[in-house]
């Protein structure tokens, strides 16, 4: 299994963020919250990659960011899903029966 080395590693972080920052950043202000419920796949894959640094950490430092990792990553994901369920929420029909007037005939 190949390494991966910390400058290529700061790499891949520096390009992801870049990337994360220019799409997230021309998604227009209303398109926000379908998007984040969109993505909650993406904060799944954080979690993985999280635990994967987490099994194969040697030292104290690199079982701290795993766990940082985790902790953000699963933050995000139930955060979304707590929008993604408000969001829903905001287009059921409510319970209460709806009063319907009739206008009044004069003869």
């Amino acid at each position: 299994m190949t390494g991966v080395t910390g400058v290529i590693g700061l790499y891949i972080f520096m390009l992801a963020a870049f990337a994360g920052w220019i799409i997230i950043g021309r998604v227009p202000a209303i398109l926000h919250t379908p998007l984040m419920s969109g993505s909650n796949f993406v904060h799944g894959i954080v979690v993985i990659g999280g635990i994967f640094v987490l099994l194969s950490a040697a030292t104290p430092a690199e079982q701290s960011i795993g766990f940082v990792a985790v902790l953000l990553g699963a933050g995000n994901a139930a955060g979304g899903f707590a929008v993604t369920d408000r969001m829903l929420a905001m287009f059921k029909t409510s319970d209460a029966p709806v009063k319907k007037h009739r206008k009044s005939r004069k003869a």
